[in-house]
């Protein structure tokens, strides 16, 4: 019953953390993560423990998953090279450039100990970079190019830290079998990803039940990790490629309903992971704290070299790979050359995450000693923390500093308008061909619906009214929707209707306004 009651009020903190990050504006990590600290130091609090196994297995794919789902795979595709370059030569240029630092400073500390720190710490998190990237308001290619690295970068480091474990283990390291090794772990995850996601597309297209669709998609990601640990091979490259290969497809695989469910869904279990995860980062601190000897010069000195060279290595290894790469003429031809402001805030955008922590508590005891094993954990904690509060805070200050905004809305709305006037040609095509029969009133409706898209969307080219006719149409169709809700409520508590009626209409309200709420978030 204690496991029970601790998990609730976590999931309980966790979405009042939440609640109170959009209220004061915030993003939802940094909050969660200060208040795990606090909660650290209550006496009577229940302390926590996040297993490496739990993380990896059953916390990291599900938020890979639905990341890859809602990546876009033709700008993914489009942005491969510096993708591959921050999620492969970044790590390992990191990784190394921390290692160094580190044995440095602990020389009786074996080298292959301080290059798993290393890796352990060079990877940006997939849900820290996701959530502040498009909380700030980035360019769409730099909130992909933060995606995409942060897909890929964790199967890079994980990679690095089994090679430098083995190495301390004694197992003999060299070039080619690591070339090999990661070469055979990267491309079986690449295999097994596929080989899933074949076999999940085609269980959509025969399902017809929403419910089943979105169990089909909520044991994907977990089938696919315990498939690819069983092989032994990249068991989140398995769920990226799953992810990318799935979400491109979603609009032929799944009908409306199951699309908006499984959205609902998600959604709502991200949110509770996301939460709960950077909780109990912040809980853990009282316990690393306790297990770290008194020793504070060292750990201090340890903790601020590694931070540093995370940040200065990150510029280091940016500026070259932006503008090097485009002194290639194909390169220079196919790619405008960005301004040095869009270099600086990816840079600056390297926060860290739950994954730098669970691959910490990996480190074996043989091979370390125990006060540096120690020791190391905290710093890859510490990292952590470091990272979010001070470039996650900072972050939107620095982009909007250097003039690094979002898109303009009336480019998207410009092309939105152009595609939807084609869609609405083809609506009306089908339309002709299908209308034998029917009611011409029902033809004219539909009609007059297509014209209304296409009206719908030329307005949010700018219109210099106080408010265009497609948002008067919502708020008064609102206002509409809560009159005939509360009819049917004062009809059903009156016995006039049984529950099922009120249950029918109230779903067929419901979806009207959330697809005008969607309208007004767009």
């Amino acid at each position: 019953m204690g496991g029970i009651v601790d998990v609730v009020v976590l999931v309980a903190i966790a979405v009042l953390g939440a609640a109170l990050a959009r209220r004061l504006g915030f993003v939802a990590p940094l909050v969660l993560l200060v208040a795990g600290l606090g909660l650290s130091y209550v006496p009577g609090f229940p302390e926590a423990h996040l297993e490496p196994e739990l993380v990896l297995i059953g916390i990291l794919p599900p938020l890979l998953y639905v990341a890859a789902l809602q990546t876009s795979v033709p700008a993914f595709r489009r942005a491969l090279r510096p993708i591959l370059l921050l999620a492969v030569g970044l790590v390992l240029f990191t990784a190394f450039a921390v290692g160094i630092v580190v044995h440095l400073l602990l020389p009786e500390v074996p080298f292959a100990a301080c290059i798993a720190l290393g890796a352990i710490a060079a990877p940006p998190d997939a849900v820290s970079a996701t959530a502040i990237a498009r909380r700030v308001g980035l360019p769409r290619r730099v909130v992909t190019l933060l995606e995409g690295e942060s897909l890929l970068n964790d199967a890079t480091a994980l990679v690095l830290v089994r090679i430098a474990v083995g190495a301390l283990a004694g197992t003999a390291v060299g070039f080619w079998p690591i070339v090999g090794e990661v070469a055979l772990k990267a491309g079986g995850g690449v295999l097994i990803g596929l080989s899933a996601a074949v076999l999940a597309a085609w269980l959509h297209r025969k399902i017809v039940d929403p419910l089943l669709d979105d169990a089909v998609s909520l044991l994907t990601p977990f089938v696919v990790v315990l498939i690819a640990e069983r092989l032994h091979t990249s068991s989140i490259v398995a769920v990226v490629i799953a992810g990318l290969y799935l979400g491109h497809r979603i609009p032929y695989l799944l009908s409306a309903t199951s699309r908006l469910q499984m959205d609902a869904v998600w959604r709502l279990i991200i949110f509770l992971l996301e939460g709960v995860v950077f909780l109990l980062v912040g809980l853990q601190l009282r316990t690393l704290v306790g297990e770290i000897e008194s020793d504070l010069a060292t750990t201090l000195a340890v903790t601020g070299a590694v931070f540093a060279t995370l940040v200065l290595s990150r510029f280091v290894w940016m500026y070259p790979a932006t503008y090097l790469a485009r002194l290639v003429p194909r390169v220079r031809n196919r790619e405008k050359r960005p301004p040095v402001s869009v270099p600086t805030v990816v840079s600056w955008a390297g926060m860290r995450g739950v994954v730098t922590l669970a691959a910490a508590q990996t480190l074996p005891e043989e091979g370390t000693p125990p006060y540096h094993r120690e020791l190391f954990i905290f710093v890859a904690f510490a990292v952590i923390v470091l990272t979010l509060l001070v470039q996650g805070t900072t972050l939107p200050w620095l982009s909007v500093r250097l003039g690094v905004r979002q898109d303009s809305t009336a480019e998207d709305a410009l092309a939105e308008a152009g595609v939807q006037h084609d869609a609405g040609r083809a609506a009306l095509a089908a339309l002709e061909e299908h209308a034998d029969g029917a009611p011409p009133e029902v033809v004219e409706r539909l009609r007059r619906l297509v014209d209304s898209r296409a009206n719908n969307a030329w307005e949010r080219l700018g219109s210099q009214q106080q408010e265009t006719p497609s948002a008067a149409y919502g708020r008064l169709r609102r206002e509409m929707i809560g009159a005939e809700r509360h009819v049917f409520k004062v009809a059903r508590n009156e016995g006039r209707i049984p529950e099922e009626v009120l249950t029918r209409a109230q779903r067929e309200l419901d979806l009207e306004e959330s697809q005008l709420q969607r309208s007004d978030d767009e």
